[in-house]
Parts: C-alpha cells; structure tokens; sequence
C-alpha cells in the first residue's frame, strides 16, 4: 500500500512562478503543520514555485525532511497569454479531456504529467506529501474518481488536503482538511 497526502498550495500573492505567500498563506502553512504533527511522514516532494515550496516548509521544518522539487507538480498551463474566457476554457476542459488551447496543455496532457509523479511511488512504503496547485490537484481527484469535476476546483481551498490510497493497483481519495480558513 502507497500512502500520499496531496496538497493544494496556500494562499499568494498570485499565480507567477515566484509569487510569495500572503501573511493569511503564511499562517494557512503554519495550520499545515500543525495538521500534519502527529501524521508521519517520509518525503516531500512540491511543485518548484515559490508558493508551493513555502506551503510545504513548516511541515518539513518540523520532520527534518528535506523538499524535493519537481517541476511536473507545476500548475497547468491553460493558456500561454491572459484570456478573458478563461473559466470558460477550464470548466470546458473538465468535460473534454482532449481540449486545449493552442501552445498550451490538455487537461489530459496535464493529468498524465503529475500520474508520471505518482506512479513510479505506487509500490513505495511510507507516506509520501505532494504539493502541487489547484487545477492540477482537480485533475488528479479527477482521475481517481470521477464524480470530481469543475465544482470540484472551484470549492478547493487554500490550502487544501487529500489523502490518496493505492491499494493492489485500486486508487482511494478522501478530503482530509478540515481546519477553518486561517486569514
């Protein structure tokens, strides 16, 4: 049995590469911590953007383990410029995986992205957390089960936890945050 904790990262300043944490992000990190005490953990690996990374480093900090940065943990790319239809797009691409805006990625590319992740772990001992951001996680819950949908991201928070069993090659998801919103 692989056991993982999928993590939604806390709230910032915006969505570049290098976007710091708000202070109510730097307090959800240290509810984070706090969340995870008595859970054991044996590695993390996160997203490579600031705001996943700073998420995730109370709880390091905390079971002296080091981050591991992996950069397929980043957020999808749905389109390469802004877009004023942008929600339309993404609530478009939950329905039609194949879908895609020109130079950008598939809600399908983007889930066979974080699965290259996970699956390589799939026989590992121990509890692995992964941090990653809010459409990515959505596909990924997605996959796993699929009554989650664009309803689904729209009520993530920030942050947000999952639990992820894959048990004899049969995945299991569950919603395991629950502390009140911190900020």
């Amino acid at each position: 049995m692989s056991t993982f904790y999928l993590i939604r990262h806390c709230s910032a300043t915006g969505q570049e590469p290098d976007a710091p944490l708000t202070y109510a992000g730097e307090r959800q990190a240290l509810a984070l911590a706090d969340f995870f005490q008595d859970i054991p953990v044996d590695r993390i690996i996160s997203s490579d953007y600031t705001r996943a990374v700073a998420s995730i480093t109370p709880v390091a900090t905390s079971k002296q383990l080091t981050i591991e940065t992996e950069p397929k943990l980043r957020e999808r790319i749905l389109s390469l410029e802004p877009r004023d239809d942008w929600f339309e797009l993404l609530r478009h691409s939950f329905t039609d995986a194949s879908f895609r805006v020109p130079g950008a990625e598939s809600g399908q590319e983007a889930t066979d992205r974080i699965l290259s992740v996970i699956e390589p772990l799939d026989d590992v001992t121990g509890t692995t957390v992964l941090v990653t951001h809010g459409n990515l996680l959505a596909l990924l819950l997605q996959y796993v089960d699929n009554r989650f949908d664009f309803d689904t991201w729209r009520n993530l928070s920030n942050p947000d936890v999952y639990h992820l069993k894959i048990v004899d090659n049969s995945w299991y998801v569950e919603r395991v945050w629950s502390v009140p919103a911190c900020g």
